[in-house]
């Protein structure tokens, strides 16, 4: 158990049976009454943002979770089998619970949260930025960069990122997991 004024970013609670992370956290001392803790809370499951406040010195049940590096090997369908760094043991993770799946290449490391009490994976992350090349776009037309155009553009995952004009097919790009974004081209 810790204490309501103990919350901080990326602490893991139980709240009404449901796993959440805390992503931002303010302390709030009203003129008049208790100082409270106003907190957006993430969820683990379904990764919907609730608002939650609570009063100082409420307890409230926390989750001891774990970050440890895993390989992604391969998939069979909705299950990815990814290759524990340490023990060498193969577990399977539901797609849905893989942040940034679809810029996912064969071989690449990810983040798997678990909770350390019960060893339940909560989710896999990627990095944020990942380096994939371009296997399909149309080419670009030739004095029509004056403006920012975006062009779609598919990678060698499968997945489809909006990259500039200039971006050829067989060039190396990285793009951003959490919104798949196109940030740059590597040299």
């Amino acid at each position: 158990m810790i204490n309501s004024q103990d919350i901080k970013n990326g602490t893991c609670i139980r709240l009404d049976g449901k796993l959440y992370f805390c992503i931002e956290f303010l302390h709030v001392k009203p003129g008049k009454g208790n100082t409270i803790m106003r907190t957006k809370l993430k969820s683990v499951v379904d990764g919907r943002v609730l608002e939650r406040r609570f009063n100082i010195g409420e307890k409230l049940e926390d989750v001891r979770v774990e970050r440890r590096p895993y390989q992604y090997s391969y998939n069979e369908g909705e299950h990815y089998h990814f290759l524990n760094q340490e023990t060498w043991e193969d577990v399977i993770i539901d797609k849905s619970l893989i942040n940034g799946v679809d810029y996912l290449k064969e071989g690449e490391m990810v983040d798997v949260v678990s909770d350390a009490s019960t060893e339940t994976v909560l989710f896999a992350e990627l990095p944020v930025k990942v380096q994939l090349k371009i296997t399909y776009t149309e080419p670009g037309l030739k004095g029509d960069t004056a403006t920012n155009t975006l062009k779609p553009a598919t990678v060698e995952t499968g997945a489809t990122v909006r990259v500039p004009l200039f971006i050829e097919e067989g060039e190396i790009i990285e793009v951003n997991t959490l919104d798949g974004s196109y940030v740059g081209r590597v040299r």
